[in-house]
């Protein structure tokens, strides 16, 4: 009887492990190798090669979107993974660009990683009620102005929410800009963390990046990073002009020489980003048009 419970408990294991999607098989070692081929590029040609690699290889189709504001002059990455006719769109995205020292892994090579990852995940199994485009915003660094570009070009769609990522490197806590925390899409976020055991941090207050465009045109956005719980205050801090008597990781990597895979951890990649998706999924159905 006990061999029986044994071979029974066997075949359902195996059974569920056959069942996973494919896609959601080392999540965290993918995302590494994807921040590592980013990151390789010296320059924003290289790293945008590097994306539309990934793309190629998952089968998404994608194009570059030129862009000039001001004297300055971009390339958007704009992929599409469709989703059922007429519906609203969700719009994912993070900057790729970086600035001049170090090799932007942290900032934002991470962020691109997981964007990527979750358009793996979302072309696998689509959205029920959204279609949805991801985009890689050129010159954050220079002013956010692949972002500003992007909302400001006349007929452009107003999606039904923008979710970005910026710094998503390492560490116990996702990290989210939400201007509304009591909203049904941030309780479901932390309810999917509670499950996986992973800290979770919404918010108004947050370092700026592109869901700032976003938000300036009245459009709903929100933001995303993987760091550690105990960098939230001072990071917050260092932003607000302060010096923290312990100056955050993050700050000590970004913008410099340290800003390369070294400083990485990926030990809690897969369980952020399977939280995002699974807030995602929720927020999908509680949308449904």
């Amino acid at each position: 009887m006990h061999h029986r419970r044994r071979s029974l408990r066997c075949a359902l294991l195996f059974s569920l492990l056959a069942s996973a999607p494919a896609w959601a098989a080392d999540v965290s070692s993918r995302w590494h190798q994807q921040v590592e081929a980013i990151s390789a590029g010296k320059g924003t040609v290289a790293r945008g090669d590097a994306i539309g690699a990934r793309l190629d290889t998952l089968g998404i189709a994608w194009k570059r979107e030129a862009f000039v504001r001001g004297d300055q002059a971009g390339e958007n990455l704009v992929a599409d993974l469709g989703g059922p006719d007429n519906a609203p769109l969700l719009l994912i995205g993070a900057h790729y660009d970086k600035v001049a020292v170090g090799h932007g892994a942290t900032d934002n090579a991470s962020g691109v990683a997981a964007v990527l990852e979750l358009a793996q995940a979302l072309k696998t199994k689509p959205l029920q009620h959204h279609r949805v485009q991801v985009v890689f915003w050129d010159l954050e660094e220079k002013g956010l102005l692949g972002a500003h570009a992007w909302v400001e070009t006349a007929g452009r769609e107003q999606p039904a929410l923008y979710v970005n990522f910026d710094v998503f490197g390492w560490g116990d806590t996702l990290w989210m800009m939400a201007p509304d925390g009591g909203t049904p899409f941030v309780a479901a976020l932390r309810e999917a963390s509670t499950k996986e055991k992973l800290g979770f941090s919404p918010g108004d207050k947050y370092p700026p990046t592109d869901h700032l465009a976003f938000l300036k045109a009245g459009w709903p956005a929100v933001s995303f990073s993987l760091v550690g719980g105990d960098e939230i205050d001072p990071i917050l801090a260092v932003f607000g002009g302060g010096k923290p008597a312990q100056v955050p990781k993050v700050m000590q990597v970004i913008h410099s020489e340290r800003d390369t895979t070294a400083e990485l951890d990926a030990s809690r990649v897969d369980d952020a980003l399977r939280v995002v998706e699974q807030g995602l999924r929720t927020w999908d159905h509680q949308n449904a048009h």
